[in-house]
């Protein structure tokens, strides 16, 4: 019974999540972005300049250069636009207004009525901020998919090692791709979750979120701070690009993989002491 009734409490928060104009809103606008970058690419290599170069350290330019030879790289380059700003920012937006937006609409408090307790609320919570990052990934992933078969063609792949697979591979390793992007989010949407427990107001945990985000990113480009680079949650979400080798190099992709679950611990940890002690008013 109890593990029905953590399915149900789970089904009706994806429900309230993904029914809101703003989740919807925020699935729009990272579909659109894979468009727009289809459409840019299109115009620019309409008069058959098209730049076929394979290799690159595997960020947005190199792919772009193989856009026109294979409509796959729009997946790649459409997560390698959106992970660094959009995707981050709307995990921030969902996950900040997860405790804060109830508190604020006062139902905070009836959830808790129930028999569900704080602990699980909260995993609920966090489960469905998780199935947003995924789901807002292979929307982008799957936007990317349509426009790339659309206005390029499709056929093996070049890796940006030089070497050459099938198609069939080359898919699957997207989709391993949005999966890994996926799991490098699970640290912000543990961030905003924390942040979240700390105010009844949503649009100010959506607002320290998102500026948490940015912050970090900032201070993950300055040079003078590079002994600090490697334990911001941003360093390696890059690292995807690396699926792409052959063989595939492992190292930074484990390291990002790490570091996403130590922050998911530490700030789960945090909203979890901050959660369960909390004075619910509201």
């Amino acid at each position: 019974m109890r593990v029905l009734g953590a399915f149900g409490l789970f089904r009706s928060e994806l429900l309230t999540t993904f029914r809101r104009w703003r989740t919807l809103a925020l699935l729009g606008v990272l579909a659109a972005v894979p468009v727009l970058v289809g459409i840019a690419v299109k115009i620019e290599t309409g008069d058959g300049s098209a730049s076929g170069g394979g290799g690159g350290g595997g960020a947005g330019p190199a792919f772009i250069s193989q856009i026109t030879n294979n409509g796959l790289f729009l997946v790649f380059t459409a997560l390698a636009a959106t992970l660094p700003f959009f995707l981050p920012m709307a995990i921030g937006v969902v996950a900040g207004d997860s405790l804060a937006g109830e508190a604020n609409a006062g139902t905070l408090r009836y959830l808790l009525v129930a028999p569900a307790g704080r602990t699980r609320l909260l995993l609920t919570k966090y489960a469905a901020v998780l199935a947003f990052c995924l789901a807002a990934t292979l929307v982008v992933a799957l936007s990317a998919l349509a426009v790339g078969a659309l206005l390029f063609p499709f056929g093996d792949l070049t890796t940006i090692s030089g070497t050459r697979i099938g198609f069939a591979e080359g898919l699957g390793r997207a989709l391993l791709i949005a999966l890994v992007v996926a799991a490098s989010l699970i640290g912000v949407a543990a961030l905003g979750l924390f942040v979240s427990t700390l105010t009844s107001s949503g649009i100010a945990a959506m607002a320290t979120t998102v500026g948490l985000l940015i912050t970090v990113q900032i201070l993950d480009q300055i040079p003078q701070l590079d002994a600090l680079h490697p334990y911001f949650f941003s360093h390696y979400w890059l690292s995807f690009a690396d699926l792409l080798r052959d063989p595939v190099y492992w190292d930074d992709l484990v390291r990002n993989l790490g570091l996403q679950s130590l922050y998911a611990l530490v700030f789960g940890s945090a909203a979890w002491a901050r959660f369960t002690t909390k004075d619910i008013t509201a």
